[in-house]
């Protein structure tokens, strides 16, 4: 029996398995994709993670990888079908294998809504991203459309007029679900207007994204097409241990700590306001530090 299982081999899973091992803790990854690390290897070009200036994200996760394997932390590479606690946390595996630990540390993270139009798998990381702050320093001094109208839409826009020759905020509605001072705050920038009533139904282009096609018959040249109309996060495994909130993500503090003694969360699978590689290494040094402490009182209990 192992001490911690870490579900997810993203940045947080890796971090709270790394700081796990430092503590001398019999730790296990479990990661369903072939050498998987997370939706961060999704990412082109990362330019804002402390001590690389530019990094793919592929690279990045692989130093992740690579990192964790070397301090020797088993990354076990199966899905995981069911999750049961009775005395131990039992972690049951598509390959049949059932695996128990003391604690469970679940990272396996939440999965960006697609639009479901034609042309979109075949331009994203292509033209087509799901992440402004990941993404947007790859279109500076181009034109880019981002399309939903809830708050990551709005701070997309905002964040992506600063960088941007053109930015278009395109929402199948009249009024947006976002914050209204954002919403007049963009209303400012000249570089940014608003499509509204309409969505897209097509993206084209050759190697890469050059135009997109709206419902209301519009065509628009763009080089960017940001997709923030929500995500979904992977909770639904947990559900009967965890408080979640409206739109399934774990209710937990920075803590990681959840309505389920010896059950800690981290990474995008949690709800919080920021999502990226930073929160999420963070989230996942934090969930450990928690499960290192749990350990401890429950051996004195």
């Amino acid at each position: 029996m192992y001490e911690t299982i870490v579900i997810g081999s993203g940045p947080a899973g890796l971090n709270a398995a790394l700081y796990l091992k430092r503590a001398n803790k019999n730790v296990i990854v479990i990661e369903k994709e072939y050498e998987g690390t997370g939706q961060i290897a999704q990412s082109i070009r990362v330019e804002n993670y402390l001590g690389f200036q530019e990094i793919s994200g592929m690279g990045l996760g692989e130093y992740f990888r690579q990192h964790v394997l070397s301090s020797g932390v088993p990354i076990l590479e199966d899905e995981v079908t069911e999750i049961i606690h009775k005395d131990v946390w039992q972690v049951v595996l598509a390959s049949g294998k059932i695996i128990e630990a003391k604690t469970l540390i679940y990272a396996a993270g939440a999965v960006p809504r697609e639009l479901g139009i034609s042309g979109e798998k075949t331009f994203q990381g292509k033209g087509i991203s799901y992440c402004a702050y990941c993404d947007g320093s790859l279109f500076k001094g181009k034109d880019t459309a981002v399309i939903g109208g809830g708050d990551t839409a709005l701070d997309d826009a905002l964040y992506l007029s600063d960088l941007c020759r053109k930015v278009y905020l395109i929402h199948r509605r009249e009024k947006f679900r976002g914050n209204n001072a954002t919403v007049e705050l963009l209303k400012k920038r000249e570089n940014v207007e608003f499509i509204l009533k309409t969505f897209v139904q097509e993206a084209y282009g050759q190697k890469k994204l050059e135009e997109i096609l709206l419902a209301d018959g519009r065509s628009i040249n763009i080089n960017g097409l940001f997709v923030a109309v929500g995500s979904t996060p992977l909770s639904d495994i947990i559900k009967d241990y965890v408080r979640r909130d409206e739109k399934g993500y774990v209710i937990a503090g920075e803590d990681g700590i959840t309505s389920s003694a010896g059950l800690f969360v981290a990474g995008d699978v949690r709800a919080k306001k920021l999502r990226q590689v930073i929160t999420a290494v963070s989230d996942g040094a934090n969930a450990a530090v928690s499960a290192i402490q749990y350990m401890k009182f429950d051996k004195k209990g």
